[in-house]
This record gives structure tokens, C-alpha cells and sequence, in this order.
């Protein structure tokens, strides 16, 4: 993947170096006129962002995770400071289009640091006629309806229910779209194709290598709803389908949902002696939500998620247990090995984010309260209703500077012991994030 990256990163360059160095001096050649023309339509966009994050983070050290984490060197904090330098741009030149948004981090705290340069996406798009469009490249797929969860999204990246609006990487592929408008009530028809292989440095972490992929989107436009049938299959991952829809029912009144069916999903589980086992189910995974605008522009959004391919009550504990054996034998005899397979095992999917089967996400913010200029505070809860487990992210962020962004959350992480929210690293989180575009 590296070197994938560094082929893109080298195009991006070339690109840029041409049309920032080789543009002055075709402008020194032309007289100097007004071209209304060309004031509507730029050939070079580009934006971003410069971030700096702080977060304070509280430990629950008697939590699963928190004793995975931290055994050998027990902590009851962490703080973190982050930095983050987001580019994204489009160069335009006729029927070909050139897109790109790369990330570079820096992130330091008491345990670790880490650095990373990211390409999210460099792909070239070629449209000959305004039905035909062909791409080629990394791009991020948003495939599905869903505001903190994509169920049917077969090659997007998985979201962060807490920042659903930050940029995901994409994958390599290849694409080509198709449009079509009609006068009756089916307005809109649209076909999406997408070829992703996964070869070494090719999308390694999309699945099984040394295979092809394809997956397929229809678009229909009908009565006013989008609605959307997805396909997925390959070698990499299994076979899949999946729908979903969105319709305003009011001005001020969207719902949505999601439905997908693999019906063969390959699971790992810990078994009840402790060893880990993979084993092939049907799964069919759901989503429901409604997003809701009041006059006083107060913003709520409402999603119940049901997947089918989490780990049930049962499965989920044996694994706590799991990590309560390891930590009262490294208390007894310093003997770590228990810490050390509760740690293989978390990386078969145990440490991944809403691992249950069902969940509840809220949020709701309003826009300037009380007449409170350039201010937005908002709520986050998500909970897990199997075993009641939450999380609730209260937050308030501040826009008064040109171009500035503030944000102030609050998380708090609760459970009780052996429930997913309980036994998470973290108790508590206080984070402050300094945002400037540009």
C-alpha cells in the first residue's frame, strides 16, 4: 500500500507543480481582458484544513480494554495532542476531471506517537458525454443512507459514529457510471460499476488477496424517493446484497433506511473453552432512521442499527472473562500469556467499535440559541440495548472567527461490568479541537 501511495502521491505533484508553475507564464503570453467565462467555471479548486486536537482521557482500568491496554503499566489518564493537515483539490480541463484528498497526522502521548501521510483519494474521471462517466483511481465510496451507520455500504470504509462527517481513505479501482432522466414518475436511472482488486500494495486490507471484485449500484429516482439496489461479489469478501431508501415527507422531515443480506458472512467467536473458531452464517443487517428540523433550527437525527453479524450477550462475555483471567493470573504469578491471546483475539473483531447487535444513535444540535451568535451545541448518545451500555457526548462548537472553528465535547462512557460500553478503554473524554480552513 505504501507504494501504491507514493505512485499517487508522485502523480498529485506532477500535477500540481504543472498547473502552479506553467500557468503565470501562459498568462504573461495573453492580454490582460475580463472573461466572464472564466470567472464561472475555474479549471483548479483547492481546500482544506489545519487541525490541532487535545484530548484528555480517563481510564477505566478495571474495563476489559483497559486492562488489555495498559496490564504492564497500569495509568488512570492519557492525555493525547494531535495534528492534522487536510488538502483536497479538483483540476478541471474539458471531459477529464481530477480529484484529490490527502491527510497528513502527527499524534503524541504518554505511551506512543505516531505519524502518517494519507492518500483518501487521487482519481481521474473522464466524461464524454454528460450519461457516461468512467473513473479511474482511489476513490471514497458513501454508499447508503445511513448517518452513522452503512449497512449496505459493501466498499465504503467504516464510519466513526462520533465524527461520521470526517474524511475516509478510499479504495484503487476502476468505474463507470451511467445516467438517464425521464418526464414520468420514475425521474432518474442511474448505474454504478466499480472493478477493486486486491492485490499486494492494492487494497491489502479490503479482504483476501490476488482477487477481483465487483460490485454494482442502480439508482432510481421514484416519486420523489432515492432508492438504491447494491451488489457485491468476489473473491476478497462474500457475496452480498443490499437496498435502501430516502424521502422527504415533509420539507423539514427525512426518513431513511438500509437492508442488507450476506448469506454466507464469515465469523470468528470465541467458543466456550476458550479457543477461537470461524464459522460461516446467514446474516441480515437493517437500518432505520429520521432526521428532523424544527423552526428554531434545532437538528435531530434518530437511527436504530441491527447487526446481525455482531457478537451476542454470550459470546461478548467470554471474552471479558477472558481478560478477567488473564489480569487475576498476572496479579498471581506475573505471567502474562492469557494477556497476550486476549489480545490476538481482540483483533479478530472484539476490539472493533459496536461489536453488539443492536443499537440506538441520537443526536441533536441547535443552531445559535437563545441568540447566542456563531454558537451550536449538540448531543451524541449511542446505546447499546442489549445490554443498556452507553455512551453521551455532549458538545458545542463556536464558528465567530472567519474561518476558525472551536469544538468543545464532553463523552462519558458507562456500563456495567461485562457490557460493551462498560468495559472500554476509556470512562471519560474531554477533547478541544482547533479547526482553520483554507
Amino acid at each position: 500500500m505504501f507504494l501504491t501511495n507514493k505512485i499517487i502521491a508522485s502523480a498529485c505533484l506532477y500535477l500540481l507543480l504543472g498547473t502552479g508553475l506553467f500557468a503565470p507564464f501562459s498568462c504573461l503570453a495573453e492580454d490582460y481582458s475580463f472573461d466572464l467565462d472564466e470567472f464561472e467555471k475555474k479549471n483548479f479548486e483547492w481546500g482544506g484544513y489545519a487541525e490541532l486536537k487535545w484530548d484528555h482521557n480517563r481510564i477505566d482500568q478495571g474495563g476489559a480494554f483497559g486492562l488489555l491496554g495498559f496490564y504492564d503499566n497500569p495509568r488512570a489518564d492519557l492525555d493525547r495532542v494531535t495534528a492534522t493537515l487536510q488538502f483536497d483539490g479538483n483540476y478541471n480541463k474539458g471531459i477529464l476531471d481530477f480529484n484529490w484528498l490527502l491527510q497528513a497526522s502527527a499524534r503524541k502521548d504518554q505511551v506512543d506517537s505516531e505519524d502518517n501521510l494519507d492518500i483518501f483519494s487521487a482519481y481521474a474521471s473522464i466524461k464524454p458525454s454528460p450519461s457516461v462517466t468512467f473513473e479511474l483511481g482511489k476513490k471514497t465510496f458513501k454508499w447508503g443512507k445511513g448517518y452513522a451507520w452503512n449497512p449496505v455500504g459493501f466498499i465504503n470504509r467504516p464510519k466513526d459514529p462520533n465524527n461520521p462527517e470526517d474524511a475516509l481513505e478510499g479504495y484503487i479501482g476502476a468505474g463507470v457510471d451511467l445516467i438517464k432522466s425521464f418526464s414520468g414518475t420514475l425521474q432518474t436511472l442511474a448505474l454504478t460499476g466499480v472493478i477493486l482488486p486486491v492485490w499486494e500494495d492494492v487494497n491489502d486490507d479490503f479482504g483476501e488477496r490476488d482477487h477481483i471484485n465487483l460490485a454494482a449500484k442502480l439508482y432510481l429516482l421514484y416519486r420523489d424517493t432515492d432508492i438504491d439496489f447494491i451488489f457485491f461479489t468476489g473473491d476478497s469478501r462474500s457475496t452480498r446484497y443490499g437496498i435502501d431508501f430516502s424521502t422527504n415527507l415533509a420539507s423539514n422531515f427525512e426518513i431513511h433506511g438500509e437492508l442488507t443480506h450476506i448469506p454466507e458472512q464469515r465469523i470468528k467467536v470465541l467458543n466456550s473453552s476458550g479457543i477461537l473458531e470461524s464459522h460461516e452464517r446467514s446474516v441480515t443487517s437493517y437500518l432505520l432512521g429520521l432526521r428532523y428540523l424544527t423552526e428554531n433550527d434545532v437538528t435531530g437525527i434518530l437511527e436504530f442499527y441491527h447487526n446481525d453479524a455482531g457478537y451476542s450477550a454470550t459470546e461478548m462475555d467470554r471474552f471479558y472473562q477472558l481478560v478477567s483471567d488473564a489480569s487475576t493470573q498476572y496479579t498471581n504469578t506475573g505471567d502474562d500469556c492469557l494477556f497476550r491471546q486476549a489480545s490476538t483475539i481482540s483483533k479478530s473483531g472484539y476490539a472493533r467499535p459496536q461489536i453488539g447487535r443492536n443499537y440506538l444513535y441520537a443526536r441533536i444540535t441547535q443552531k445559535e440559541p437563545f441568540d447566542l451568535l456563531y454558537l451550536t451545541p449538540g448531543l451524541t448518545a449511542i446505546l447499546n440495548l442489549e445490554d443498556e451500555s452507553y455512551s453521551l457526548s455532549p458538545e458545542a462548537v463556536y464558528t465567530g472567527f472567519t474561518d476558525w472553528e472551536l469544538r468543545f465535547r464532553y463523552s462519558r462512557i458507562d456500563g456495567g461490568r461485562f457490557t460493551e460500553h462498560g468495559e472500554k478503554l476509556n470512562e471519560s473524554k474531554l477533547e478541544l479541537r482547533v479547526r482553520y480552513y483554507f
